[in-house]
């Protein structure tokens, strides 16, 4: 159970991957400034952010209400980024086809986009989880109660939490509220072979890693 973020980073993949079923959060609240509309890549060998311009007009506003400003430009300009970063990386080729989705693509949404991203590296990676919206499940509740909701809902035995959810999923009381088991993914940045960089930088966007590596060696790092 996750918010849709923007080309998320490897260990969102893995989440996917080693879940049977996934719950986009796509009705959560919309932080700004937050992975919901940005992400990073190296750019001259630096972590350099990407951001998606959105129209932020309350502060409640969901992410799937959330609307994307200058629909046309701001993908025209990642495009033109992400090509001219990797364009001489091992496997440049193989991110062609991102470009070109986010570049001839209309998005009614940042949930939108983010969530058909997503769902085409899932599809790309051959990763065959369940996945469910949360908008079209209308099971309500707060914080964890929420979760707790929605595993009810898919008779799930067992949550797999990503480990920055911790703190507040213990402060909350989760195994008090529910006999369902926690679990916290255990996923970390292995370091990879970035080319004509000396160093590595991890938590970057899952592009990065497939220009570095290509998409069958991606397959076998995100089993992790």
């Amino acid at each position: 159970i996750m918010q849709p973020t923007y080309l998320p980073w490897p260990g969102y993949f893995n989440l996917i991957l080693k879940s049977d079923a996934f719950i986009f959060l796509d009705d959560s609240q919309f932080q700004k400034n937050s992975w919901h509309n940005r992400n990073r890549i190296l750019v001259q060998k630096k972590p350099h952010w990407i951001t998606v311009p959105v129209e932020h007009k309350t502060l409640v506003q969901k992410i799937n209400e959330t609307k994307i400003a200058n629909n046309r430009i701001w993908g025209k300009k990642h495009c033109k980024l992400i090509q001219q970063s990797y364009c001489k990386h091992p496997f440049s080729n193989e991110i062609l086809d991102i470009i070109n989705l986010i570049d001839n693509q209309n998005f009614s949404s940042l949930s939108d986009l983010n969530t058909r991203l997503i769902l085409w590296f899932l599809e790309k990676l051959k990763i065959t989880t369940k996945i469910y919206f949360s908008s079209k499940l209308g099971i309500v509740g707060k914080r964890t109660q929420r979760i707790i909701n929605f595993l009810e809902y898919l008779d799930a035995d067992t949550y797999l939490s990503p480990i920055g959810a911790s703190e507040y999923l213990k402060s909350d009381g989760f195994s008090d509220l529910t006999t369902r088991k926690l679990e916290f993914q255990e996923f970390t940045s292995v370091p990879y072979a970035q080319h004509n960089n000396k160093g590595f930088h991890p938590f970057l966007s899952i592009v990065d890693l497939v220009a570095n590596i290509g998409w069958e060696s991606t397959k076998t790092y995100l089993k992790f």
